[in-house]
């Protein structure tokens, strides 16, 4: 039920029709028993800085933020979390009590907590190289992520080369290895982890042209798309028996630090909640 007194958050785009995030949140209002709501606002590109600061004004807790806007948030915001500032994009704002606007990623929060929650026992990032296709902001964030975690090498491979290289350069890490994206077949030798950022195998998109000869059997392929929810890569990876890691947990996992901020509760992810945002019907 929702009362005057309700807590309000909401996702900022344009387009935003797309977006799952006022599904996710709802499901959890509704599973919690919270007085709020979470709305999508539509917002042009000429009004977005001036709504993202309207936010207090309007008694907003806060709003994640979508493309195109990552960048703009993590420009006007007052402050950002460590996070952030290393990935160098915002999805997440937050409206202190008095008024003034932080900045947080959890693009890579989301990605670690799907990643632990679904890879085998025995298995650690630690053990050997990780590799990550693409050079978006969603790769900033895969990144940061295995580096937090303890990676002992990442190699990044990027269509353009020189996206790459500008992430690794941005983070100064020595265990990032720039590549080259026709040599991606072979980084494959030796590493515990695949993780395909790109939008290749998304539904409308080609599929990614890579041969899996060279992963050792045990390790983990996950893939950020979540449409459709087992990619080709994701497919292949199983016919060869590696485990693999689907994209919707990553979704599920990066919306729990802004829910637990606006409404005060830290939601749980569970089986029911996957159903419920891949078939809300």
């Amino acid at each position: 039920m929702l009362t005057g007194k309700g807590l309000i958050a909401g996702v900022m785009g344009w387009p935003v029709g797309h977006s799952r995030s006022p599904l996710l949140h709802g499901y959890w209002l509704r599973h919690y028993g919270i007085d709020g709501a979470y709305i999508p606002l539509a917002t042009p590109p000429e009004r977005a800085e001036q709504a993202l600061r309207a936010l207090p004004a309007l008694g907003l807790r806060g709003c994640n933020v979508t493309i195109p806007y990552k960048e703009l948030a993590f420009r006007i915001v007052d402050r950002l979390d460590p996070c952030a500032r290393r990935i160098g994009a915002v999805n997440t704002v937050i409206v202190a009590p008095d008024g003034t606007l932080e900045g947080r990623n959890t693009d890579g929060f989301g990605f670690w907590e799907n990643l632990a929650a679904s890879s085998p026992p025995a298995w650690s990032v630690t053990r050997g190289p990780s590799v990550v296709l693409g050079a978006g902001g969603a790769a900033r964030g895969v990144v940061v992520a295995l580096l937090d975690a303890g990676a002992p090498e990442i190699r990044l491979l990027n269509r353009t080369q020189a996206r790459a290289a500008e992430i690794a350069a941005d983070l100064g890490d020595p265990r990032i290895r720039v590549g080259d994206w026709n040599d991606r077949s072979r980084a494959l030798d030796g590493a515990v982890l695949l993780v395909n950022s790109t939008s290749q195998g998304m539904t409308g998109y080609p599929p990614l042209e890579i041969d899996l000869a060279a992963l050792p059997p045990d390790a983990i392929v996950t893939d950020i798309v979540y449409v459709p929810l087992v990619t080709p890569l994701l497919l292949a990876a199983q016919a060869r028996g590696n485990p693999v890691v689907d994209g919707l947990g990553m979704l599920l996992h990066q919306a729990r630090p802004g829910f637990h901020a606006w409404f005060g509760t830290d939601p749980q992810v569970t089986d029911d909640l996957r159903r419920f945002v891949l078939d809300p019907r």
